[in-house]
């Protein structure tokens, strides 16, 4: 499959309808969606009924919705045709959404009928023009005497601005980074280098479109390619999730690593533990390997037989579960990079995967570290290339903030390279605990150990006033009713056993961890934590939170 680097997405979008006009696109589990062909035709059809509504070139357009096939529709029918898209997470509150229509300036908007109830009243009134996404009928707007012109569509620039997307960060200052045509057509080049996307590939929908790692991987990159991608039109259950992947069979889909974490946790380690025989065989270098072949053996057939790469990224992923899918031969694959980079940075393949590591940096992207600590080489991850953004919407000074003096973008993450070149993620720069003698402690690395625990779901570990590290812990709610069973609950036996678990959990991480990363306190998390889309933790409400009990 040839590799083109388009110069924006109107030649990708040209580009895709015409080669593979007859090719499955966008579809629904239920069968509804398009052909390229179809496909292209119903952009150039929403295009039209945008300038119909006075929507021109350079107008900013929200788009909120759960997938489906009229959301690459929408977005191309905003952006191949030289207007403006702001994607917006389904699970943004109601403030949230108000706030980046009137920050962003929108004049239109495309909302899907599940989440029109999150459109306020002060916000429909700023817009011009509302269109259903479920099937394109307007909610609100009146047609203008003279509709804008699809001028200036030959005439668009690379650098010119295609999206904007507001972060929905763990530090909880929510931006809106600018991609610009150029931005995302890099990071397609360079996706399709590092994987390629063929005709015969059949793309699974998990994550939401509105995150650049969705959109950009599993929308643009089967574009280029000429494959199917397939939605799901209800919520992602494990019932609904495996009747799914029996349906559909897909050689592809991209997830986070609380999908597979949870997976291997509820169903393939239980698996592994469930009698004396297997444990001990599972303990041994040898045995567990042999286990961990026949478990990924069964993993591939659960996910429809005909897997052949597994995308995680979004956060660290659990070095016993990547242990497991390594061993298993799983068809996984690591990959790294930020909203603002488009977002790749680096990834690996399934075939050359290193555990701990997201691989090289990909093509087009240059990658340095900066300020390296002099004991352990790890030093802040910047980067330079075609797909970095072109900075945040209307916010200069946290533009010039997040680049160096010399023109590199600070990732703000830790990392170091081993001598292949491959990239290593340490933790954020920002979470970095400095200890009593001036040691950089990195709490993920810390909440890694925590989390291999079997008692243990998630945690975050934090900082006291006294410099003592608490980890705040979510334990497994199966297990954890399993341990105290109801005749003792609120019962001084609960309380024991409760207090018990938390010193062997200590006793646990203290043993694998060195000196000065060693926790004082376990605290556990009677509720789930709260997390961004990509499912980290917002851990700024932690570090508060951990405030007021100190």
């Amino acid at each position: 499959m040839k590799n083109i680097k388009h110069k924006n997405l109107r030649a990708l979008f040209e580009y895709c309808t015409t080669e593979f006009s007859s090719n499955k696109a966008f579809y629904t589990l239920g069968g509804i969606g398009y052909t390229y062909k179809e496909f292209g035709n119903k952009v150039r059809e929403i295009s039209t009924l945008l300038s119909k509504y006075g929507i021109g070139a350079g107008d900013k357009v929200g788009l909120l919705s759960q997938n489906m096939p009229n959301w690459p529709v929408a977005f191309f029918g905003i952006t191949a045709f030289g207007r403006v898209a702001i994607p917006m997470l389904p699970d943004f509150s109601e403030s949230d959404i108000k706030h980046i229509l009137k920050h962003s300036e929108s004049k239109a908007l495309f909302v899907s009928e599940k989440l029109f109830t999150k459109i306020k009243q002060k916000a429909m009134e700023r817009l011009s023009l509302i269109i259903k996404l479920d099937d394109f009928s307007i909610i609100k707007g009146t047609p203008v005497p003279e509709p804008s012109k699809e001028s200036g569509i030959e005439d668009m620039h690379p650098e010119d601005l295609a999206s904007i997307i507001y972060t929905s960060g763990t530090t909880g200052s929510s931006k809106g980074v600018m991609l610009s045509h150029k931005n995302m057509c890099a990071n397609l080049y360079s996706a399709q280098e590092l994987r390629p996307s063929y005709e015969w590939d059949v793309w699974l929908s998990l994550l939401p479109l509105s995150h650049t790692l969705e959109s950009s991987l599993c929308m643009m990159l089967p574009m280029q390619g000429g494959g199917s991608v397939w939605y799901l039109d209800k919520a992602p259950t494990p019932s609904v999730l495996m009747k799914a992947l029996a349906q559909v069979h897909p050689t592809t889909i991209l997830s986070v690593p609380l999908i597979i974490e949870k997976l291997y946790k509820s169903s393939i380690l239980p698996q592994f533990q469930k009698n004396f025989l297997t444990r001990m065989v599972y303990k041994t270098s040898l045995g567990r390997k042999a286990l961990s072949r026949m478990g990924g053996k069964k993993l591939k057939e659960k996910f429809g037989g005909n897997i052949r790469f597994f995308g995680i990224g979004g956060a660290k992923l659990d070095k016993n579960v990547e242990r497991f899918l390594y061993e298993g031969k799983f068809p996984y694959a690591i990959g790294y990079g930020l909203t603002e980079t488009s977002p790749l940075l680096a990834g690996a393949i399934p075939q050359k995967v290193r555990i701990g590591s997201t691989g090289p940096v990909v093509e087009g992207v240059t990658v340095r570290i900066a300020d390296p600590d002099p004991k352990t080489g790890i030093g802040e991850i910047q980067a330079k290339g075609d797909n970095i953004m072109m900075g945040y919407y209307k916010n200069p000074e946290a533009t010039a903030e997040a680049f160096t003096p010399d023109g590199w973008f600070r990732t703000k993450d830790l990392g170091i390279f081993d001598s292949d070149g491959w990239l290593f993620i340490k933790g954020r720069l920002n979470n970095t605990i400095i200890g009593p003698s001036g040691e950089n402690i990195y709490p993920e690395e810390i909440e890694s150990v925590i989390n291999s625990h079997d008692m243990v779901s998630e945690s975050i570990v934090t900082e006291d006033n006294g410099g003592r590290l608490t980890a705040l812990v979510r334990f497994n709610q199966e297990k954890l009713k399993a341990f105290i069973s109801a005749k003792d609950e609120l019962t001084q036996s609960a309380y024991d056993k409760m207090e018990s678990l938390k010193k062997d959990l200590m006793a646990y991480v203290n043993e694998k961890v060195s000196r000065f990363s060693k926790i004082s306190t376990v605290e556990e998390e009677k509720e789930e934590f709260e997390k961004t889309a990509t499912q980290k933790i917002k851990r700024y409400l932690y570090s508060k939170k951990n405030e007021t009990k100190k």
